[in-house]
C-alpha cells in the first residue's frame, strides 16, 4: 500500500467512525439513507435542547404515527403521508440522538421496537379503513383480508428476525421487507393519493404480499437449517 492509499484509507476510517451516530449496523436501503441524508440533519440540532432524553423522542415519533393512521381513517391521505413522514424521520432521530449524548440503553432499543409496532399497526389499520371508505374496486371483505394480511405480515417480520437471532438462525441477506420500506412505500402512497385516491391500494397490496413471502422464506430456511442437523 503506497502512502497516498494509506492517507485515503485512514481518511475513509475516519469519516465512518465520525458518521457512525448516523446509523446502526443492521441498517439497510431506505431506512439508511432516511437516518443520513433526514434525520441527521435534525439530531445535531436536538441535542442542544436541555432536558430533552431519547425516550421523548421515541415516544414523539409513535405519536405522529398513531395520528397518520387517524389522518387515513378520516380518508385525509395527503396529510397521512406527510405526518406518517415526519414520523419515519423522527424515529431515526431518537437513536442518534441516544448515541451522540451517551444515553444508549437496552431499555431504550426495547421501547423504540414496541412504540414502532404500535405507531405502525395504526398506519396498516387507517391505511385498512381509508380503502373502506372509498368505491374500490374489490369487495369489502377482500380489502379486510389485505388489510389483516399486511398487519400480520409487517409484525412478523421483526418477530422472526429477533428470534431467529435469539436462536442463532441464519435467514440470509436483508430484505426490503424491512419497516423503513415498508412505511416510505405507505407514506408515498399517502402523497400520491392527492392525484389518485386509490394509490394507497398499492401501498396495502404490498405490505401484505411482500413481508407475508418474506416471513415464508425464513420458514423454510428454519426449516431446512433444523433438517441439517444430525
Amino acid at each position: 500500500m503506497t502512502g497516498r492509499d494509506k492517507i485515503r484509507t485512514d481518511a475513509s476510517m475516519e469519516s465512518l467512525e465520525r458518521d457512525a451516530w448516523k446509523t446502526k449496523s443492521t441498517d439497510r436501503f431506505l431506512l439508511k439513507w432516511i437516518k443520513c441524508h433526514l434525520s441527521a440533519r435534525i439530531t445535531p440540532r436536538l441535542v442542544k435542547v436541555k432536558g430533552l432524553r431519547p425516550w421523548m423522542i421515541t415516544v414523539g415519533s409513535a405519536t405522529l404515527g398513531v395520528m397518520a393512521g387517524v389522518a387515513f381513517a378520516m380518508g385525509w391521505g395527503g396529510l397521512a403521508g406527510l405526518v406518517g413522514g415526519a414520523s419515519q424521520v423522527l424515529d431515526g432521530v431518537d437513536g442518534q440522538f441516544a448515541r451522540l449524548t451517551g444515553r444508549q440503553s437496552a431499555g431504550g432499543a426495547f421501547w423504540d421496537s414496541v412504540l414502532d409496532r404500535y405507531s405502525e399497526g395504526a398506519v396498516v389499520i387507517g391505511l385498512t379503513l381509508y380503502l373502506v371508505r372509498l368505491p374500490v374496486p374489490f369487495p369489502l371483505w377482500q380489502v379486510a383480508v389485505f388489510g389483516s394480511l399486511a398487519l400480520i405480515g409487517s409484525n412478523l417480520i421483526s418477530y422472526s428476525d429477533a428470534r431467529a437471532k435469539s436462536l442463532n438462525i441464519q435467514l440470509g441477506k436483508p430484505t426490503l421487507a424491512s419497516k423503513g420500506t415498508r412505511m416510505t412505500i405507505i407514506v408515498l402512497s399517502g402523497l400520491a393519493s392527492t392525484i389518485w385516491p386509490l394509490m394507497p391500494m398499492v401501498a396495502l397490496g404490498y405490505v401484505a404480499l411482500h413481508p407475508n413471502a418474506v416471513v415464508a422464506i425464513r420458514l423454510l430456511k428454519a426449516q431446512r437449517s433444523s433438517s441439517s442437523v444430525p
